[in-house]
């Protein structure tokens, strides 16, 4: 039985250490793949059953969500979250990437670029907006990555899709030289390319436009207060989960406590009757251990994933 609030069902013995199913909020630093990021975690836990909810380019920075054991059941729901970002989009250059990683394929003037006009036109794009992802991403075209296409010399196309920018904020905008960097703040939902948001602006504003930094902020309810670096989970190596099982379920999902009964039931495939509860959400049984996730439908919730140990 383990104080702070832990899982003590989440607890398994590896290596003469013991190590905690849950999740990790990780302060990525640039430079790092977040398959980089997975490799360093798998040595410092001491366990392969490591994986990542919501890619960050190597460029990137910021809250990638690790999960350990168990909770790399939740990943799926992790990387459907809402996402938050700091970026900045330097105005007057396009890359080939749509960031500052690719070669520079042109440049514009812009003195007649306005702040206003740039306020204005990130204004418009608020909301549900249809948006084609950056030919330089990770979605895969007739079974391969289009980055991969790209980078043996094909032109890629892909087709727009639906995302949505609830919030998009101009913290400064600053002109060197014939270039513009505007800073800017944005949550948005899972999907969303910030450096296609780049592309589009300085395309709007007909000077061109690419990423030159971005950091992510927040994954959902989980941000840069509650993530570590890589370095201190190395000092805290083997005990690097920062959200146990039940911990890391609480703060990502709405609640529901099963009685005795329902705890069986749940525990042996058996839906339980619903609450009205939208979306998934997390059962904890009277001992406030994590059951699974559960959804209701067709009259009854039942569980999406089993969570509590065979």
């Amino acid at each position: 039985m383990g104080g702070g609030g832990r899982d003590p069902l989440s607890a398994v013995w590896l290596g003469g250490a013991v190590n905690v199913d849950g999740l990790i909020v990780v302060d990525k630093p640039a430079g790092m793949t977040s398959h980089d990021v997975v490799a360093r975690i798998r040595r410092l836990a001491k366990t392969r059953r490591v994986g990542h909810g919501g890619t960050l380019d190597p460029m990137a920075t910021g809250v990638l969500i690790i999960g350990v054991n168990r909770a790399t059941k939740l990943l799926t729901y992790v990387i459907g979250s809402s996402k938050s970002y700091t970026a900045t989009i330097r105005l007057g250059q396009s890359t080939v990437t749509d960031d500052a990683e690719g070669d520079v394929t042109s440049t514009a003037p812009t003195g007649d670029v306005t702040d206003e006009a740039i306020r204005a036109e990130l204004a418009t794009r608020t909301g549900e907006i249809d948006q084609v992802p950056s030919a330089v991403s990770a979605i895969k075209v007739n079974g391969q990555r289009a980055y991969k296409r790209v980078r043996d010399g094909e032109q890629v196309e892909l087709a727009s899709r639906r995302v949505t920018i609830f919030r998009q904020d101009v913290l400064d905008i600053r002109r060197t030289g014939d270039a513009i960097d505007v800073d800017v703040d944005v949550t948005c939902s899972s999907g969303t390319y910030i450096r296609a948001i780049a592309r589009d602006l300085g395309a709007k504003l007909g000077v061109g436009g690419h990423l030159t930094a971005l950091r992510r902020t927040a994954v959902g309810d989980l941000t840069l207060a509650e993530a570590a670096t890589l370095e201190q989970l190395e000092e805290r190596a083997p005990d690097v989960v920062s959200l146990p099982m039940a911990d890391a379920a609480r703060q990502t999902f709405p609640q529901r406590e099963a009685t005795p009964e329902e705890t069986r039931t749940l525990s042996h495939g058996g839906p339980l009757e619903p609450v009205g509860i939208e979306g998934p959400y997390a059962v904890f049984d009277p001992d406030g251990n994590v059951l699974a996730i559960v959804a209701e439908r067709d009259g009854k919730a039942r569980a999406e994933i089993v969570l509590a140990p065979a």
